[in-house]
């Protein structure tokens, strides 16, 4: 793309959920429309987007109708069927392309493309049957985990072994779909940094957040991370490389682990990410204007930090402390619109500046 998108052009949005949703918001602040493409009714999205397509993605005419209306396409989730983006690769771009897609849909291709270039990951072995699964733990031991190489989020398709008599619980777990088993990290603490990049080959990067998990689920981001100054900037470096090979365009978050022998890739995600919720309250341009311009080829936005923030996500009944969130100083809500409340389901977050 060498001319920006201009003012009233559309992006296609593959996903209607709160990713959608939020970026939704960003490019009409820049004065572009969005159309979502999305299988289930009423989706969070759908509240503040230009247009809204509910057809599955085997649908091959809604797709086509859906390219055809947008001046691009992006995604808000990883998992979409390649088919469907061959229909719409066929007469609309997307960003981010296919080989990042490609790579961060499948955890054992992602692996394996980060060593390439380098990069530690924890230890792994891809897991067909219960004699690869033996191997792997003979070889890898316990504690590990085993996931599934596609469709896991949230920590769904996941179990974990204490000891190599978990390994056929694990396995059926799986239920025949393939797997990895990842050994564990000893780690002082999870980060993530939120990476852009547009057509031009610019990059910027915004500070890491420390995040701590519950459930397997994202709960808090902390930004500044308490890393060393040189940490930071491994990890900005760091993502730059995984950015600059894959040619990517949009936003990208990259999971990492703090070792003492260095940072471990856990895994990157070729989209706004949930840890990079604190940039609505602590940056000017935050992710998702970020990845709004990316895509449109416009030039970055000034990511830097004018506010130290933490993120807490919302899960399930934490919804109900809404009124009381409400009353906080510095506390900024962030409400997904989402009728029905059920368990480990993402309602919205808060952002805390701190003071």
């Amino acid at each position: 793309m060498t001319n920006p998108l201009p003012t009233g052009a559309t992006i296609g949005i593959l996903g209607g959920g709160q990713l959608g949703r939020m970026l939704s918001v960003a490019a009409s602040r820049l004065g572009l429309r969005t159309h979502i493409y999305e299988p289930g009714a009423n989706p969070p999205a759908a509240d503040v987007a230009h247009a809204v397509t509910t057809a599955p993605y085997e649908d091959a005419e809604a797709l086509t109708a859906f390219a055809r209306a947008v001046d691009l396409v992006t995604y808000e989730f990883e998992n979409i069927p390649t088919e469907a983006l061959d229909i719409i690769e066929a007469i609309t771009p997307i960003h981010p392309n296919r080989r990042a897609l490609g790579t961060s849909q499948d955890r054992l291709v992602e692996k394996q493309f980060l060593e390439s270039i380098g990069l530690k990951v924890a230890p792994y072995a891809d897991i067909t049957d219960a004699a690869s699964l033996d191997a792997a733990l003979n070889k890898i031991g316990t504690p590990s985990i085993l996931k599934t190489r596609r469709f896991g989020y949230d920590g769904k398709g996941q179990s974990r072994l204490a000891s190599p008599e978990d390994a056929a619980t694990a396995l059926a777990d799986m239920s025949g779909a393939p797997a990895v088993l990842e050994g564990f990290i000893t780690f002082t603490a999870e980060i993530s940094i939120i990476a852009a990049r547009n057509p031009q080959g610019e990059v910027a990067c915004y500070d890491p957040g420390e995040n701590i998990h519950r459930n397997g689920i994202l709960h808090t981001t902390d930004v500044p991370a308490r890393i060393p100054a040189s940490l930071r900037t491994d990890a900005v470096l760091l993502a730059a490389k995984i950015l600059n090979t894959l040619d990517y365009v949009g936003v990208m978050g990259v999971e990492l682990f703090v070792t003492p022998q260095g940072l471990i890739v856990n895994e990157i995600a070729p989209r706004v990410h949930n840890s990079g919720h604190w940039t609505q309250n602590g940056c000017t341009v935050d992710q998702f204007e970020q990845h709004i311009r990316a895509i449109s080829g416009w030039p970055l936005g000034d990511g830097t930090r004018h506010s130290d923030v933490i993120m807490e996500n919302l899960i399930g009944n934490d919804v109900d402390r809404v009124p009381q969130l409400a009353r906080e100083a510095n506390c900024a809500i962030h409400l997904y619109g989402k009728v029905e409340t059920k368990t480990g389901r993402k309602m919205g977050h808060v952002n805390r500046i701190k003071t």
